[in-house]
C-alpha cells in the first residue's frame, strides 16, 4: 500500500486558520462573527500601490521573470533597508519568495541536514518547529516567559546549545506576544552565534511595526553579516497579504542556493506584483506610518479594555498587532475560554498552546481590525465571562 510520506506527519497546521475555518462555517450559519484570529491588517495598499500594480499589468507585465526577483525592486529593498533599518546589503543577496513563509521554508531547507538542532522562540510562530521537523532537523525551544517580560533569556539559550545545534531563529517584534527584544539580549544571541558558528534566522516581518525606539535588526551586530538571513515581506507592514511578497536578505554564499531552491520550485514571483512593491517601499502616499498610527490607537484602547474583563491580564505589546493575554485568574483553560469566545460570543480568537507549550495559559488577539469593531469584541467577551468567573466557569 503506498503512504504518504512520514515528513508531513511530523509537521503541524496553524491554530489561527484552523479557527478561522470554525468561524466561517459558524457565519455560513448566520451568526455575526468578530475576527481577531488572523494576523491581517484590515487596510489596503495605497492609491499608488494599486495604479502600479494595474499600470504593469496592463502593460504586459505578465511574463517569467529573474528567479532571484526583478533587478529594481532588489535595488529598492536594498535601499528601503538603509533608509528603515540602517543596515547596508547587496541587491544580489536579496532573493524574492512568494510570500515569507517560503523564503522562511527555504531559508531552513538551505542550511539545515537531518539531525541538526534548531533553537527557537517558544510561544511562537507555529511554522518554526513544523518546518525544522519537515525537514528532520530538531527544534528545541527557548522559553519566552512573562516573569522575563517575554525576553528571550541568553543563559538559557546558551545552556541549550549543544554540538549539533546549527541554527538559531529570532523574531522581534514577536507574534505572538508583541515584543521586541532588548539591545542587551540581541547583542548576547549575537556573541552566542559567533561563539558556536550558528545560522540565525532574523524574522523581521513586524519591524515597521513598533510602538516606541528605534528597531535594531539582528544584522547590525558584529559578526552577523556572514550567519544571518533576514526574513521580511510586504504582508504586514504594507497591508498586501494576499499579494504573497516575501524577500530572504542573505549571506553571499547562501543567495544563490535560496535560487537553485526557487528554481526548483516556483520559478520566479508573479511579475506585476513586484513592480506594485517596488512603489510600496517608496510608500509616497504614506500608508504605513498612518497604519502604525492607528495601530497605537487601537493597542492603547483595546489592551485598557482586555483588562477590564473578569480574570484577563494583558501588558501592552511593543510591537506587531497582537494581544497576548494572561488568562491563569479565570481558572479556565484557554482552550476553554476560546471556545466560549467563538461559539458564545462570536469572538474568534487564538488558544496560546498554539504557539507552542509556553502559551498554555494565554489567548492572541489580533488588534488590526477598527476601534468599533475591537470595542464590540470586548462588550461580546464582557458578556460571556460569567461563564469562567468563581464556581460557574464551566470545565
Amino acid at each position: 500500500m503506498r503512504s504518504i510520506a512520514t515528513r508531513i506527519s511530523v509537521m503541524s497546521g496553524e491554530g489561527a486558520l484552523s479557527v478561522f475555518a470554525r468561524a466561517k462555517e459558524l457565519e455560513a450559519q448566520g451568526r455575526s462573527i468578530i475576527h481577531l484570529e488572523l494576523g491581517e491588517p484590515d487596510f489596503h495598499p495605497g492609491p499608488s500601490v494599486i495604479a502600479s500594480a494595474n499600470r504593469a499589468l496592463a502593460s504586459g507585465k505578465d511574463r517569467y521573470c529573474a528567479v532571484a526577483g526583478l533587478p529594481a525592486l532588489r535595488d529598492e529593498i536594498a535601499a528601503y533597508l538603509l533608509r528603515t533599518r540602517q543596515i547596508k546589503v547587496s541587491p544580489a543577496n536579496i532573493v524574492i519568495a512568494p510570500g515569507c513563509k517560503m523564503a522562511l521554508f527555504f531559508g531552513m531547507m538551505a542550511l539545515l541536514e537531518p539531525g541538526d538542532e534548531v533553537l527557537y522562540p517558544d510561544p511562537g510562530f507555529p511554522g518554526y518547529p513544523s518546518i525544522a521537523l519537515g525537514l528532520g532537523a530538531i527544534p528545541v525551544p527557548f522559553e519566552l516567559s512573562p516573569r522575563n517580560h517575554f525576553q528571550p533569556n541568553p543563559a538559557e539559550i546558551a545552556a541549550k546549545i549543544t554540538p549539533r545545534t546549527r541554527m538559531l531563529l529570532t523574531n522581534s517584534p514577536g507574534n505572538p506576544t508583541g515584543t521586541v527584544y532588548t539591545d542587551e539580549v540581541q547583542r548576547a544571541i549575537a556573541e552566542l552565534a559567533v561563539k558556536h558558528d550558528l545560522w540565525v534566522l532574523s524574522d523581521e516581518i513586524y519591524a515597521r511595526i513598533l510602538f516606541g525606539g528605534e528597531y535594531k535588526s539582528m544584522l547590525r551586530y558584529p559578526g552577523m553579516e556572514e550567519r544571518t538571513l533576514i526574513i521580511d515581506g510586504f504582508s504586514k507592514s504594507f497591508a498586501m497579504t494576499g499579494w504573497r511578497l516575501g524577500y530572504t536578505v542573505a549571506p553571499p554564499d547562501v543567495a544563490p542556493a535560496l535560487s537553485m531552491l526557487a528554481v526548483n520550485s516556483y520559478t520566479c514571483v508573479c511579475e506585476f506584483t513586484q513592480y506594485a512593491a517596488i512603489d510600496a517601499l517608496r510608500d509616497i502616499d504614506g500608508a504605513t506610518p498612518r497604519m502604525v498610527g492607528e495601530f497605537a490607537k487601537r493597542r492603547e484602547q483595546f489592551v485598557r479594555d482586555l483588562n477590564s474583563v473578569p480574570g484577563f491580564r494583558c501588558a501592552p505589546p511593543e510591537g506587531a498587532f497582537y494581544a497576548w493575554v494572561d488568562i491563569t485568574e479565570t481558572g479556565t483553560s484557554a482552550e476553554e475560554i476560546a471556545h466560549i469566545l467563538l461559539e458564545d460570543a462570536g469572538v474568534a480568537a487564538i488558544p496560546g498552546a498554539a504557539f507552542g507549550p509556553a502559551g498554555k495559559n494565554f489567548v492572541r488577539f489580533s488588534f488590526a481590525s477598527s476601534m468599533a469593531t475591537l470595542s464590540e469584541a470586548v462588550q461580546r467577551i464582557q458578556k460571556v465571562s460569567a461563564e469562567w468567573q468563581g464556581a460557574g466557569a464551566r470545565r
